[in-house]
């Protein structure tokens, strides 16, 4: 079983503070980009006031980005988030270097996580989950109709062949061919 340990994006944002801050890692540009993606997607996030505040030339770059960070700390964990995501958005190979992610990427699997822990099985999501048993549960159904072996019950093969109405044209052509060699064949 694969799981991970969840990190909070506010300590990320704690423990990537000072390499963010360190001279010459985000430019001005950078740090107006996710400003104004903070400002225009997120509103709630930073106001048109605090927008213009972070974004003032007249600041020093460094302390405009410490005052930004410090800010996000102080609004919560979804805002650390927002910002991660802006981030990766903006400069994705800055964002593949953060000290969080090498801490993340080189902790040991077989180590034992606390109850924060978050079990990842599969990162396809239910959907394809889904539709993988829905293709095993059809493909199961016509073995067992049509298997030559089987005294499989006449009703059953009417409501296979009355079931490939519902599908796309080639997979009831398929059905109805099939339907056809199986009925010859008894």
């Amino acid at each position: 079983m694969m799981y991970r340990t969840y990190q909070p994006y506010y300590d990320r944002l704690v423990q990537d503070a000072p390499f963010l801050t360190s001279n010459g890692r985000l430019s001005e540009q950078l740090v107006d980009k996710i400003t104004l993606q903070l400002n225009r997607v997120y509103p709630q996030i930073l106001t048109n006031k605090e927008a213009e505040k972070f974004r003032n030339p007249k600041t020093p770059l460094q302390t405009r980005l410490k005052e930004l960070l410090q800010h996000l700390q102080k609004k919560g964990d979804r805002d650390c988030q927002e910002f991660y995501r802006a981030l990766q958005n903006n400069a994705d190979q800055l964002y593949i270097t953060l000290p969080s992610l090498k801490k993340w990427k080189a902790s040991d699997s077989t180590e034992v996580y606390s109850d924060r822990e978050k079990y990842i099985l599969n990162e396809r999501g239910p959907v394809f989950f889904l539709s993988c048993f829905s293709v095993a549960a059809g493909l199961a159904l016509l073995m067992y109709c049509f298997s030559p072996d089987a005294k499989v019950a006449v009703g059953t093969r009417k409501v296979v062949g009355f079931s490939a109405i519902g599908f796309g044209r080639h997979v009831r052509n398929i059905l109805i061919a099939y339907m056809e060699d199986t009925s010859r064949k008894t």
